[in-house]
């Protein structure tokens, strides 16, 4: 005991304890009070607005809050000691993150008024001597307060470090430790947590987000932000990978679906992003990326128009693509004339294989008429060097190659 913390009396001290455990598990609407208040303060609203950061700051109240009632059932009175568990560290990187942190912490202290209104509740009901109720005050004032005050302060410490990180090469760094990572050396795994800020056990999805054109780190950072978003992750690992590009894996076992990704992008038109198949643990982090570049090799070598590609919809594609002197050769070969076809007619002719040669389903697939569907696909037969029915599969996979690569010359086109 330090002696600017004079210990409570014993009476007072057992007042204390005897407080904390009714505390210990609180109720519902003290802790949805408590919520609210943290996250209507001042200058709050783009933290309470943003689903992501908003439930990261009632995490990190609550952890707090327990943290505080747990140390006085076990050391009532006494100065609290800060706990800045994983709930406040990872608030406080994504708001540093989004350049948000000069206004996060005053979740810390809106949320103090509620605590310090609730505990005086609890400690009305324990005594009604008027001097251990003073003393109780007092010592639960001084302990709220100074534990608050010692959270806040270490936060912060906490927070210009993530900011020197974010500008003075934790990045380069970062991107070090991921490169080990991904060539396989032998970097052990709670190192290689703590450089890089992110548990390597569990599920890992890969994104690559980059852009060649006028997209810009804002843009680059917001398109990764709602690539987690549209994934359903609560966090993620971030790496620069250039000055147009950054690597980012996120927490999950399940890729996010191209539409909900493309919606989110729907502002940064420059912007393109790659998505790995999940994986699991340190290989599957490895693996995912490799994935994810492999698909953004491929967007790359095909010039393709597409926004947002998963490795799992583009497997065969970049594999019938790996070798480009031999894809134009392929084509050729099995599309003859079709290659050049109108949109519609190569549309119809994939949604027919894909719905295994049934007109009917192909007309549903494209909201069209079953004899639209037919008259298509007679126009198809003209126009490929031997019949649809002889080799189906061969010219769905071509027809794929086209659907992501970009728009034919006008000169191979073929009117309908």
């Amino acid at each position: 005991m330090t002696r600017d913390w004079p210990p409570p009396s014993p009476p007072v001290r057992d007042l204390f304890r005897r407080g904390a455990e009714l505390a210990l598990d609180p109720r519902a609407d003290w802790v949805t009070e408590l919520h609210t208040a943290a996250l209507s303060g001042a200058g709050m609203r783009p933290v309470a607005e943003d689903p992501v950061l908003a439930e990261g700051a009632r995490r990190a109240n609550l952890a707090n809050l327990l943290h505080w009632i747990a140390s006085n059932v076990q050391r009532p009175g006494e100065r609290v000691p800060v706990a800045l568990g994983p709930e406040v560290l990872e608030g406080a990187r994504d708001l540093v993150r989004r350049g948000l942190d000069h206004v996060g912490l005053d979740a810390y202290r809106t949320a103090q008024g509620v605590a310090w209104r609730r505990w005086m509740e609890i400690c009305f009901d324990l005594t009604s001597d008027p001097a251990e109720l003073r003393e109780l005050l007092d010592v639960s004032a001084r302990s709220i307060t100074s534990f608050i005050d010692d959270t806040v302060a270490a936060v912060s410490q906490r927070m210009a470090a993530e900011r020197a990180e974010l500008t003075r090469g934790a990045h380069a760094e970062r991107r070090a430790t991921v490169s080990l990572l991904l060539e396989g050396a032998p970097l052990g795994r709670a190192r290689a947590e703590v450089q890089l800020g992110y548990v390597l056990t569990g599920p890992h999805t890969a994104v690559i987000v980059w852009s060649s054109g006028r997209g810009g780190p804002a843009q680059l950072e917001a398109a990764a932000e709602a690539t987690m978003r549209a994934s359903g992750a609560s966090r993620r690992l971030t790496v620069v990978a250039g000055a147009g590009a950054l690597w980012v894996w996120l927490p999950v076992s399940r890729a996010p679906e191209p539409e909900a990704l493309a919606e989110g992008l729907a502002g940064a038109p420059d912007v393109r992003v790659a998505v790995g198949r999940p994986g699991t643990d340190v290989e599957g982090f490895r693996r995912s990326h490799l994935d994810a570049a492999t698909t953004q090799q491929m967007l790359a070598r095909l010039t393709s128009p597409q926004q947002v590609a998963r490795f799992a919809d583009v497997q065969l594609v970049a594999l019938l693509t790996s070798e480009p002197t031999r894809v134009e050769e392929f084509l050729t070969d099995t599309l003859g004339d079709l290659r050049g076809a109108d949109a519609e007619v190569r549309d119809t002719v994939l949604g027919y294989v894909r719905e295994l040669g049934n007109a009917s389903r192909t007309a549903a697939r494209l909201f069209t008429h079953r004899n639209t569907v037919l008259r298509r696909l007679a126009r198809a037969d003209e126009l490929l060097p031997r019949p649809l029915a002889e080799d189906p599969v061969a010219v769905a996979a071509a027809l794929e190659v086209l659907r992501w690569r970009g728009p034919a010359p006008a000169a191979e086109r073929v009117r309908r």
